[in-house]
């Protein structure tokens, strides 16, 4: 660089640093001005003779991630040093954390620590963090909740920076963001952050739908300003009279909201009905919050008709994570429906801020805080040696976005629970020693089945017995993540327990039958039983599942087997490999899919949870046991995939296939009339490189769907098949399934 690139260089350092003092969410006194000058010397430092790959200095990466702990999550001055230091450990030799506790004393120390060790996770394997590094990463929060929140910020500055990276990498980095950090963001409050995590997530994983998307909210942006102001219009003189201080101001959904409500009800971008919401903030003392919050919803609901299920008191009941808010849906003006959220100041601070915010209100006589209850239980989620690490994640992701129930004790404690726990799930979560003896549930006063779905409201009582205990049906009942792991455990036991009885029981059986129990011969025994691992085998032994007749048909079998393998061996004169034995399902080759950067032709198969055809965008995924699967982009296992196993993905692309077809089945609903399955046909028949499989339709009270099969050669004829059904009179909604 030359002198002048370099002075450039560090003016913009210089005033990057300078930003981050003036944006701080927190007032900082001089000793906290001291504390991150300091942090920020010793990261320039650090960081000297390191430049990111887009060519910029380093250090604009901690000064970014500091930014934003300071500005966006409103974190202190503590937790802004610690974001400025938080590579210095991993990246220079210069400096330990023994120095960084030295220099800044145990809290910044253990943070950095925490920080450090997420990032070391990342060459423990060849792919950036699997199941069980999110695992490990999630232990850090016992640490100090600040290291999740700063890893947070780490990421989200490198989602926003990423353009300099190769695709392989940036899908690989984005799907992790929509399988963890996204969920996690929320789970703490950081629902801003949440939102353009998911944003930019989408942007990388789906480009293309990202800016169609963003290029028809931006199309749009003037109508809806204009629309707002409309509304705000109607409500001002109201709400001029009963507050001093408020405002109204509409927000944009998210793009990634806008794409899963376009995917769940398989409608276009103009056919999304709430794209904004509207945001009432008012000033209040906290005496007087409440009250206030449904004075704003009387005033809202005089002018515009509400939606009755579509309140959610949020003020009465907060969200685990500390939200509070009341939100209704009314009907606008031209007939529009609106989401109007209604927040004080507090509450908004809460909001945008979150578990940082929480913490500036949280009062010293409350109870044990609902974020740090909640990390207490996942700690114990978490150090549980039996829990699969890959089901511990998914059940851990599931529970972090679901929404909340909140039912009673017969005591009339409250509770909160995810929506669509049990009674048993409510069983565990009262204390594991009740979920393991429990018989039954009487939820309002009558009996229920333990797969009973709770509800807001309920009020549930656990009747338990000393001989009760778990069994495999409860897993069938159980949803979340503390009571699954803990019947795993439980029934993991129990068939252990059983497996070792059935180990002996099956070496006397084989002694008699002339057969040693050995490696060989169990893995035999596995393969012949079409069983995954010999703890199978020995528990379905133990229970009697396998008998003498079929360990004397298994024994008939090695014999002839053998002598088969033997008169090969001898014909062909060369040694037999292991596959020669075995019989595979290869599906037909069509040359309709090439892999990786050599484009290779292989044997694949095509998933059955998305359904792939030729144009669909597309990627293969290297399974354990049925070679190459393929799996579209937007498939519901693309994310969890990527995210988990990135190292077996596969780029994949589709070559000529003309002369393969392909099955796709279409779902039809709208408004019944006569000659309406008629005219649908006509249109599929129209349509040359188009055969009609099957059909089906029901119609009820003028309301009518249908399911249709169809055949076809490419996702170019399926896409104009259903622009043409949608354009018949009556269909509302037509989707590829």
């Amino acid at each position: 660089m030359t002198e002048e690139a370099i002075e450039k260089e560090n003016i913009a350092i210089a005033k990057a640093y300078k930003e981050l003092l003036k944006v701080s969410y927190r007032t900082l006194s001089n000793e906290d001005k001291k504390l991150i000058r300091s942090a920020f010397d010793v990261a320039i430092d650090a960081h000297k003779d390191q430049r990111r790959k887009s060519g910029e200095a380093y250090i604009f990466h901690p000064l970014a991630v500091a930014k934003i702990v300071a500005q966006e999550i409103g974190l202190d001055a503590t937790s802004i040093a610690a974001a400025l230091l938080h590579d210095v450990v991993e990246d220079s030799e210069d400096y330990s954390i023994t120095d960084i506790e030295g220099m800044f004393g145990e809290t910044v120390a253990k943070i950095v620590n925490g920080l450090t060790k997420i990032s070391s996770l990342k060459k423990d394997l060849d792919v950036s963090l699997q199941a069980e590094n999110f695992r490990k990463m999630l232990l850090t929060l016992n640490d100090d909740v600040r290291v999740i929140i700063i890893k947070i910020a780490d990421r989200l500055h490198n989602m926003q920076t990423m353009d300099a990276m190769r695709d392989d990498k940036r899908v690989k980095i984005a799907s992790e963001t929509l399988y963890i950090y996204a969920p996690l963001a929320h789970r703490i409050g950081l629902y801003n952050i949440k939102s353009e995590l998911e944003d930019l997530g989408l942007k990388y994983i789906e480009p293309e739908v990202y800016l169609d998307i963003l290029n028809k909210i931006k199309e749009s942006k003037e109508d809806q300003d204009k629309y707002i102001a409309e509304f705000s219009a109607v409500l001002k003189n109201s709400l001029d009279k009963e507050l001093s201080d408020y405002t109204i101001k509409g927000r944009p959904k998210s793009i990634f909201s806008i794409r899963r409500k376009m995917q769940n009800q398989g409608v276009s971008f103009d056919e999304v009905y709430d794209k904004f919401a509207v945001r009432i903030i008012y000033k209040s003392d906290e005496a007087n919050e409440k009250f206030l919050a449904w004075k704003i919803y009387s005033i809202v609901t005089d002018h515009f008709r509400p939606n009755p299920i579509r309140l959610r008191d949020w003020i009465s009941s907060p969200k685990t994570t500390g939200y509070e808010a009341l939100h209704i849906t009314v009907m606008g003006p031209k007939g529009r429906w609106v989401e109007v959220q209604i927040r004080s100041e507090r509450m908004n601070e809460i909001a945008e801020k979150g578990y940082a915010a929480h913490y500036k209100y949280k009062q010293n006589d409350e109870k044990e805080d609902s974020l740090e209850a909640w990390i207490n239980k996942l700690q114990e989620a978490l150090e549980n040696p039996d829990t699969n690490a890959v089901d511990f994640v998914e059940q851990f992701k599931l529970n972090l976005y679901s929404k909340e129930i909140f039912v009673f004790t017969p005591t009339g404690e409250l509770k909160s629970l995810p929506k669509g726990a049990t009674s048993l799930d409510f069983a565990f979560n009262i204390h594991t020693e009740v979920g393991m003896k429990t018989r039954g549930a009487k939820v309002n006063g009558k009996l229920v089945p333990l797969s009973h779905e709770l509800q807001s409201g309920d009020q549930v009582h656990i009747l338990t017995s000393e001989s009760a205990k778990p069994n495999a049906n409860w897993l069938d009942y159980a949803t979340t993540a503390r009571a699954r792991s803990k019947i795993k455990s439980a029934l993991k036991e129990d068939r252990k327990r059983i497996g070792e009885e059935g180990k002996e029981i099956l070496r006397r059986k084989l002694k008699q039958l002339k057969v040693t129990l050995n490696e060989a011969s169990v893995n035999e025994l596995v393969n012949y039983f079409k069983l995954k691992t010999s703890l199978d085998l020995f528990y379905r032994v133990g229970i009697g599942t396998i008998d003498n007749a079929m360990l004397k048909s298994y024994a008939a079998s090695r014999s002839n087997a053998l002598m088969s393998f033997i008169k090969n061996k001898i014909s062909r004169k060369q040694p037999i490999k292991k596959e020669d034995l075995e019989k595979d399902e290869v599906t037909a080759k069509y040359d309709s899919l090439v892999f990786g950067k050599e484009e290779e032709k292989l044997d694949y198969k095509l998933s059955n949870c998305c359904n792939p055809i030729p144009g669909d965008n597309v990627f293969g995924f290297l399974t354990v046991s049925e070679g190459i699967k393929v799996h579209k982009n937007n498939c519901p296992n693309a994310v969890s995939l990527q995210s988990n196993y990135a190292y077996r993905i596969m780029p994949a692309k589709w070559i000529d296939a003309s002369q393969q077809e392909f099955m796709a089945k279409i779902t039809l609903s709208g408004i019944d009339h006569i000659g309406l399955v008629n005219e649908i046909t006509n249109i599929i028949s129209e349509n040359m490189h188009v055969n009609m499989k099957s059909i089906s339709f029901e119609s009820n009270d003028g309301l009518f769907s249908g399911k249709i099969n169809v055949v076809v050669k490419n996702n170019t004829i399926i896409k104009r098949l259903i622009d043409k059904l949608k354009k018949i009179n009556g269909i509302d909604k037509v989707i590829r399934v």
